[in-house]
């Protein structure tokens, strides 16, 4: 065996000084010279690489199947440390109203798949009760409770004006966030609040979540003030678990019926974080649903924890007209507590761009001394400049409040109330003044008492009980939607298709918007190996690949080609290609010997891809010592989503711009990648097979495991994945010849039952390697 290294990127001196934009990805102008470098050598034919070896010009030994010389890595954006909530989350505006709606509606379907809620689940009877009414100067107080889904009880406040109106009044929903709506200050906290200006008022100083209720109401509107998961008299779901689940609890193992953070959960996206978002949706239903209020005229004003749910719940609630999130609308911390993170929200986005999903709807914050100390140079710009170009400018502000920490202070307030009196059209006279008042005691606070007794049901068993619920709203509109028929099927593909698209979230790129560079070419015993880069510079991702196909006489090397090509993805990467003793594997010399020109690819993970910090059982986490997936997947893709990116890809680079025939063959072990490839690629694969192995995601034990993909199992598993490729080729091994019930109807309703197969053979049987390339 010889190995050349023509045209190694390694001996070139340039290489070393390739210039990198901020974002890490290659300028365009270095892309473009090394594709012209790569073409001349490409060009360069066997006989004269034979003869540069006789010249001495001898590389190295190496391992045959890298690209890259021994310790050189790709250059991919990836290898780098996986992004943390205390990231950097900038906001691009994008350069027209059109391509903002389209990206709109893109965050939109994120937001409710991430959260467990595409589809939206059933509104069940809320059956909400009102009782013990408290008289204050201005305002009165109401307790309540309702069911935001059967069993599970929100508590809270409600807060009226204390004259009658023959009108209806505004709504304003107050999440309260960290701290309880009951939050109280100390008296030495309370004297300093009030020295550095920061608090007015000894009472509403000291119940500050209260205060702002209390104002709203005497300004005419209702305000209802709800509890977030553990806080107060949400008791069901107890505070260790929502708040400070750092450690796993014995039953996120157990098999059978599954409570929160367990990996049934995570694979049906069902988190704290989305049971919060159905409550406070639940509580928009309740506050529009009371006779005194309009339904024309609600919002949303919350702080911290808060101000996460009024940005998630203007994201996806349009019924609501002006809001107010204070302390969460920042390009930096993007919230570090279980209930604001869950899986898939924040992967390249952030806060601003999910706080600019309000617009053109009027918006307001502060800035303070925290996380939100950059806002009036970075977020708050962007923010006014989309709001300009959707012709309403004025409708966004963001005040600075840099001498307050983090706050929903006095000042703040003041705001917000300003803010509300012209959005809600309340007319009053500016400035609104807050006033103090009584506060409440702990019996005139509290939702249960005798007459009306707190549930029992709470801790595992109730977390088990709402979760069942989630999954039987999924499983029975999964059923709903089964393919029997074309209309039907269309319907599949607008939900759970979308759905899937969400999960791995990169559609097939435009050949021309890649790069591929050739660093090597040999050959051996009469095939000739290139070796290449396919540079994907939107992503920063450079995929190794090696491109393998039998000497041509008289053609130069790079430009043998029969047309057919077959990319095999193995779950060892292009180490495959060779057997332990260096020698060309019989599965890669049947492909070649059939005529195909095959491509092997390392995905990210594997030979030269490898990620430090995974093994084989685990992928990489981030460094946080607290065990929650949402830590990692929730800003940064799983491995099997970086992969399926990865093959897209490769897929795009081989097809070219004659568009030839190319087919995607998936070893044992590659399901999980090369299902959803072969689903988003659609025809511009021709033929799809793949060994299943009996795979299901249902089966993966916790969400370090390198096939764990957030949603999977709510979104119809592998077969799924089988009925959206349809109708185009599919051929499957490793289910015992059977063909999922899911995936046969939806080939049979599109009248293509003969392009989808389900055979007992080896996957690159010589019969399986006739089929791929007919």
């Amino acid at each position: 065996m010889s190995c050349f290294r023509i045209g190694s990127r390694a001996s070139d001196p340039h290489h070393d000084h390739l210039q990198r934009s901020s974002n890490g990805r290659h300028r365009p102008q270095i892309h473009r010279l090394l594709i012209v470098t790569a073409a001349l050598v490409a060009v360069t034919s066997t006989s004269e690489l034979m003869g540069q070896q006789q010249r001495g010009d001898q590389p190295s030994e190496q391992a045959p199947w890298r690209v890259l010389a021994e310790g050189q890595r790709p250059e991919d954006a990836r290898l780098g440390d996986p992004k943390t909530l205390n990231g950097h989350f900038p906001f691009q505006v994008p350069e027209s109203v059109e391509a903002w709606q389209a990206r709109r509606d893109e965050l939109q379907r994120r937001v409710l798949v991430a959260t467990g809620l595409w589809p939206m689940p059933e509104r069940t009877p809320m059956q909400p009760v009102i009782h013990g009414k408290i008289d204050r100067d201005g305002f009165s107080v109401e307790r309540v409770y309702f069911e935001s889904l059967p069993g599970h009880f929100v508590t809270g406040l409600l807060f009226r004006p204390a004259e009658a109106s023959d009108t209806p009044r505004a709504g304003v929903l107050c999440p309260h966030g960290h701290g309880g709506r009951m939050q109280r200050f100390s008296d030495a906290d309370l004297a300093k609040q009030i020295e550095m200006g920061a608090e007015k008022y000894e009472n509403s100083g000291r119940y500050p979540k209260l205060a702002r209720c209390a104002q709203l109401a005497r300004m005419g509107c209702v305000s209802f003030i709800f509890d977030m998961l553990g806080y107060a008299d949400s008791i069901q779901v107890g505070y260790e678990t929502s708040h400070r689940h750092r450690n796993p609890r014995p039953e996120e193992r157990e098999s059978g019926p599954w409570c929160f953070f367990s990996a049934p959960a995570e694979l049906r996206l069902q988190s704290i974080m989305g049971l919060q978002t159905w409550n406070s949706i639940r509580a928009l239903d309740f506050l529009a649903s009371l006779p005194d209020v309009d339904p024309e005229r609600l919002a949303v004003t919350g702080g911290s924890g808060g101000g996460t749910q009024s940005i998630l719940l203007g994201a996806i609630d349009d019924r609501l007209q002006a809001s107010f999130p204070n302390g969460m609308v920042s390009t930096s911390m993007q919230g570090g507590c279980y209930c604001e993170n869950c899986c898939l929200l924040r992967i390249d986005t952030g806060n601003v761009e999910l706080a600019a999903m309000f617009a053109p709807r009027p918006q307001s914050m502060t800035a303070a001394n925290d996380w939100t100390r950059d806002m009036m140079n970075d977020g708050f710009p962007e923010l006014r400049k989309l709001y300009a170009m959707l012709g309403v400018e004025d409708s966004v502000d963001c005040y600075p409040m840099l001498h307050f920490p983090h706050n929903y202070n006095y000042v703040s307030r003041s705001k917000m109330y300003a803010w509300m009196n012209r959005h809600l059209r309340l007319g009053l006279p500016e400035p609104i003044v807050e006033l103090d008042y009584q506060p409440l005691s702990e019996a005139e606070a509290a939702i249960w008492n005798e007459e009306h007794p707190a549930p029992t049901e709470t801790g595992v068993e109730h977390e088990r009980k709402v979760l069942r619920w989630f999954d039987e709203q999924s499983t029975n509109w999964l059923a709903g939607l089964f393919p029997s028929s074309r209309e039907k099927i269309a319907e599949y593909h607008r939900w759970v298709g979308a759905a899937w698209r969400v999960l791995f979230d990169q559609p097939l790129p435009e050949p021309d918007a890649l790069s591929v560079e050739t660093v090597r070419e040999a050959n051996q015993d009469g095939v000739i190996i290139l070796s290449r880069l396919v540079i994907d510079a939107r992503r920063g991702a450079q995929i190794p690949i090696l491109v393998l196909k039998r000497e041509t006489a008289g053609t130069p090397v790079a430009n043998a080609s029969s047309g057919r090509v077959v990319i095999w993805s193995t779950q060892n990467g292009k180490e495959s290609a060779f057997t332990p003793a260096g020698d060309l594997s019989p599965e890669v010399l049947r492909l070649v010997e059939a005529g195909g020109e095959v491509v092997i690819p390392d995905l990210f993970g594997q030979g030269e891809l490898e990620v430090e910090g995974a093994t084989e059982d685990q992928q990489r986490l981030v460094n946080d010592d607290r065990e929650y997936s949402a830590f990692t997947f929730g800003y940064n893709r799983t491995l099997v989503a970086e992969r399926v990116a990865d093959l897209l890809s490769v897929v795009a680079s081989s097809l070219g711009t004659d568009e030839r025939h190319v087919t995607l063959v998936g070893g044992q072990r590659t399901a999980p990648w090369v299902l959803p490839t072969a689903m988003i690629a659609g025809h511009r694969l021709t033929r799809v097979a793949v060994d299943t192995a009996g795979f299901r995601f249902a089966d993966v034990p916790h969400f370090s495991h390198p096939d764990f993909v957030p949603g999977a199992v709510k979104y119809g598993d592998l077969p799924a994945l089988m009925a959206l490729r349809a109708p185009y080729s599919l051929r499957i091994v490793g289910e015992q010849g059977r063909q999922p019930e899911v995936a046969a109807a939806a080939y049979a309703s599109l009248e293509a039952a003969e392009e989808f197969s389900s055979v007992d053979a080896e996957i690159l049987s010589p019969e399986s390697i006739r089929w791929l390339l007919q």
